[in-house]
């Protein structure tokens, strides 16, 4: 379904409005954090902030901006090929899961608070653990992006959404450090005070999928730039390498990878935008399950096309592949995916055949 006028002004100010943000072109800012605490700047979060990026899909109503998927993915993809290490994704999440004075300072970035849901490896969908009893929250979380920078965490509960404090003497963060500079926090809840939230919309896991799977997008297309870049300006016994034609061959089927990804991404923003169901889960699965693939195999031949020097740290090529190493697990790999698609695919069919007039 093609955007209107509208919508698709909404996405070129979204995509410039990035550019100033997170310059693609500049990864000096991105080596500046790696390996560091929080592993993010506050001043560029306060940007995002202003910008109206963290209330993007929530209602006028509750302080957002009300926009759609298509809006979503542009601008996931932009903060992809930019390489921002800032966690807008688990803080995307999270404003669904907050109210009041919470959201507020949420979005003017007063306050970064971050989704915590995750209790086991590999999991999407599944029972919660966590306990939300007499204010006091129990359990384990897993996988929380760059959280020695949250200032809170919105905790899925069995009993719903609480609110912890990162400092609260019952929380303990154990911070593991991650392939591309990140880390990745493990919260133990023990007996950790919290308030209650709000319980978030049906879509909003999904579209966190759909969002992972559209910043996955965007550092295949910067890496495929940089490399066809390099191979236009390489020279090897005075001729260009990128007039070889086993190059030429290997950059197309990169090429032809990045574009499968974006119609699927694209499709699947579409569905998503037209309603919720099965039908939308199965879309967010199969693009999320195409982006992992692609962006593995993608980063992975970029080094290469750049020989030797491709291998090294210093040069920015492999900052690419590494991200990208960090995403394709993040929010369920393409292993997950696909059997989830499966799953929601044959469930829309049924609907699909249910609706039909006998």
């Amino acid at each position: 379904m093609a955007l209107d006028e509208e919508r698709l002004e909404n996405v070129r100010m979204l995509r410039e409005s990035a550019a100033a943000v997170a310059d693609r072109s500049d990864l000096s800012r991105v080596r500046a954090q790696r390996f560091r605490q929080p592993g993010f700047d506050r001043a560029v979060w306060r940007q995002m902030a202003e910008l109206g990026w963290l209330g993007l899909r929530l209602p006028e109503e509750q302080g957002g901006a009300g926009l759609g998927m298509a809006e979503l993915i542009a601008l996931a993809e932009e903060m992809g090929a930019a390489l921002a290490p800032e966690p807008f994704i688990s803080a995307l999440m999270a404003t669904d899961m907050l109210d009041g004075a919470r959201l507020e300072a949420a979005l003017t970035g007063e306050a970064i608070i971050l989704a915590a849901w995750q209790e086991k490896p590999r999991q999407l969908d599944g029972e919660v653990e966590t306990t939300f009893v007499d204010r006091r929250v129990s359990g384990r979380k897993l996988h929380v992006p760059m959280a020695a920078g949250a200032d809170a965490f919105a905790v899925a509960t069995r009993q719903g959404v609480a609110i912890v404090d990162a400092k609260d003497p019952g929380l303990t963060i154990e911070i593991t450090p991650a392939q591309d500079g990140g880390h990745w926090g493990t919260l133990t809840f023990n007996g950790a005070r919290g308030e209650p939230g709000r319980a978030p919309r049906e879509s909003w896991l999904d579209e966190a999928v759909l969002a992972t799977a559209a910043t996955l997008l965007g550092i295949i297309d910067a890496a495929l730039e940089r490399t066809i870049d390099y191979l236009n300006v390489r020279q090897q016994f005075g001729v260009k390498i990128g007039t070889f034609q086993a190059l030429q061959h290997r950059a197309v089927d990169l090429k032809q990878q990045a574009l499968l990804t974006r119609a699927s991404i694209e499709d699947a923003a579409a569905i998503m935008d037209e309603g919720q169901g099965p039908a939308a889960k199965a879309a967010a699965s199969r693009a999320k399950a195409r982006a992992s693939d692609a962006a593995l195999i993608v980063t992975r031949q970029a080094i290469q096309l750049h020989g030797g020097i491709g291998y090294t740290d210093e040069h920015d090529i492999g900052l690419f592949l590494r991200k990208a190493m960090v995403l394709v697990p993040s929010l369920g790999d393409s292993a997950l995916h696909r059997r989830r698609f499966a799953h929601f695919q044959t469930l829309a069919a049924a609907d699909s055949k249910e609706g039909q007039p006998a």
